[in-house]
């Protein structure tokens, strides 16, 4: 399974002619709701998922379906080249090698495992290689204040363990990160540096690459939260520098259950495993234990293998279409968002004004309306988008709030999608009688 260049098949910018035709691999776009055709503002909870996914989990399944790394028959070592050749071309996806890649179940797990690891290297029984990630009091786990709870309650578990502290980066009012604060924040007792590449309430891209060279510059590991930017900008890791990264494939037009933990060789292969059993293992007797190196040492138990082939196609369909593209569509589409918004009374946008660089996404309050029944009226229309805390309940409360609404756009959504939506949300305050200052 190799990874396709986009340059070999596009040239330009996206266009919504061209959308409409990428539209076609995505059944479930032709569908109605409410008797509306569906307009799909969600992406940045779960993307949809083009033709080419789901038959290349449905064509495993038919004709390779077997256990990976056991077993000596053809379908075993067929299912294993696939499994491997999948693991390949996602890491490729974002500049790692494959040795670097360790199947997840999601981000979330990604950053568990991560915490849990150094969590067990801090312990007497740990390994003098694995000593490198103890934490103890003294030390301390930075994250930001805009982090998705994934990326701040197993920190906040961690530090708990161990006796670190935890710190965070506040945020600005437009909901940019304070960069004046990190580079106090991040000294000598910094020994982890988590935070997100982009918010998945106010679009904010973080400067990834100047915190990572802060973060190194005293020493500190840094994990990226790439779930909102792996999908939607071309992502190096490598380039970046960072030490570990996460992300979703269920975000990326893949199937759910399966992600990718990105890890530097030789601080997985120093790493403790979290997760012990099968597949992971070299020797065992009944009293210890000898682990393979990484990435198998982080993946214990039968694999998600139609998942990892199918989430190797979601990444081929994105390289083909070309990530540069996608992305300069996307923050098109994210600048027509916040203009739009901006124009109807009553209404706040969350994070940057228009005009500032941001990802496809704006959440919103609506003046005198719940964020739940701004949904439910969108939703009557055939609109759906996601509401509530989005998982950063301090960064709403933060902002001054309890919830939002958020239309988040992908690579399928076209400019009239997005006037639609406008449309519809100019109508919220009428209908539920909140019209008045």
């Amino acid at each position: 399974m190799t990874l396709k260049s986009a340059d070999h098949f596009h040239d330009g910018p996206l266009n919504d002619v061209e959308v409409l035709r990428i539209r076609n691999d995505f059944p479930i776009l032709d569908t109605e709701v409410n008797g509306f055709p569906l307009i799909y503002l969600d992406s940045g909870a779960t993307s949809q998922n083009p033709l080419s996914v789901m038959e290349a989990e449905q064509e495993y399944y038919e004709q390779r379906n077997s256990a990976v790394h056991r077993g000596a028959h053809t379908l075993a070592v067929e299912a294993t080249d696939v499994f491997e050749d999948a693991r390949e071309t996602v890491a490729s996806f974002i500049g790692a090698e494959s040795n670097e890649l360790v199947w997840i179940q999601n981000a979330t797990a990604g950053l568990n495992l991560i915490a849990y690891s150094f969590g067990n290297a801090s312990v007497g029984t740990a390994t003098p290689e694995a000593r490198k990630f103890a934490l103890g009091p003294g030390d301390e786990v930075l994250v930001t204040e805009m982090e998705h709870h994934a990326n701040l309650i197993p920190w906040q578990e961690l530090c708990r363990r161990t006796g670190a502290a935890l710190k965070f980066i506040p945020i600005h009012d437009d909901g940019t990160l304070d960069m004046q604060a990190a580079a106090v924040l991040i000294g000598e007792r910094t020994k982890v540096v988590a935070f997100t590449h982009v918010s998945n309430v106010t679009g904010v891209i973080n400067p990834a690459a100047e915190l990572t060279a802060m973060a190194h510059k005293v020493g500190a590991l840094v994990v990226l939260d790439a779930c909102q930017s792996a999908p939607h900008l071309p992502l190096d890791v490598k380039a970046l520098d960072v030490d570990f990264a996460v992300f979703s494939g269920h975000k990326m037009l893949g199937p759910t259950g399966i992600g990718g933990l990105y890890g530097r060789a030789e601080l997985l292969d120093a790493m403790p495993p979290f997760l012990t059993g099968g597949s992971m293992i070299t020797t065992v007797t009944m009293t210890e234990a000898a682990y393979l190196p990484a990435p198998q040492r982080f993946e214990a138990g039968t694999q998600p293998i139609s998942q990892a082939v199918a989430m190797a196609a979601a990444a081929n369909y994105l390289c083909e279409t070309g990530m540069a593209r996608i992305h300069e569509w996307e923050a098109s589409l994210g600048q027509r968002l916040v203009r739009g918004l901006e124009g109807i009374e009553g209404i706040r946008v969350l994070g940057p004004a228009s005009g500032v660089p941001r990802a496809g996404l704006a959440s919103f309050e609506v003046a005198g309306v719940h964020a739940h029944d701004v949904g439910q009226y969108l939703d009557a229309a055939g609109i759906a988008v996601r509401v509530g805390h989005h998982c950063a309940q301090p960064l709403h409360r933060r902002l001054g709030l309890t919830a939002s609404t958020r239309a988040s756009t992908y690579l399928y959504n076209t400019t009239a999608e997005v006037d639609a939506f406008l449309a519809a949300v100019a109508g919220v305050r009428g209908y539920f009688g909140a019209t008045g200052a």
